[in-house]
């Protein structure tokens, strides 16, 4: 009997840790909701959004592909570099893309983003903010601030 409830509970721990890992999402699951998110805030046209999904899904795929190395263990100093420089070239591109006011607008989104302001969810009636990071399934909370 002992034994069985050793499994029984061993099988259920297993379980919930596996259950735990979230699946890393795909470059293409990447390009989506960068879209999607861009076309909420800029009012993208189908062109635009044909293009920057072409941008943000090599810079994914890239990417992921690095990430993939670093686990690996098979990093190389220049890695990091070339990870950052796709996403700064990536975001040059995505500028050129846009016309006017979406240029400045998009400004403000990447400024937000680096100085950790994007994605900040503020309950009504409550002063806790909570922060989403740029890394899935993270989550960052600031201190409160009197």
């Amino acid at each position: 009997m002992k034994k069985v409830v050793f499994l029984f509970l061993f099988v259920i721990g297993i379980s919930a840790i596996a259950g735990a890992q979230q699946k890393a999402p795909t470059p293409t699951e990447i390009a989506k909701k960068n879209v999607e998110d861009l076309d909420k805030k800029l009012k993208l046209n189908d062109t635009q959004k044909s293009i920057i999904y072409s941008l943000t899904y090599s810079q994914a795929k890239e990417q992921a592909e690095l990430v993939k190395r670093q686990q690996s263990g098979n990093v190389k100093e220049d890695d990091i570099d070339k990870y950052y420089k796709l996403q700064n070239e990536t975001t040059k591109s995505i500028r050129n893309v846009l016309k006017g006011d979406q240029q400045t607008q998009y400004d403000r989104i990447i400024e937000d983003r680096l100085s950790g302001k994007a994605n900040k969810k503020k309950k009504k009636g409550q002063e806790e903010e909570e922060v989403e990071g740029d890394i899935s399934g993270l989550l960052i909370k600031p201190e409160k601030v009197n």
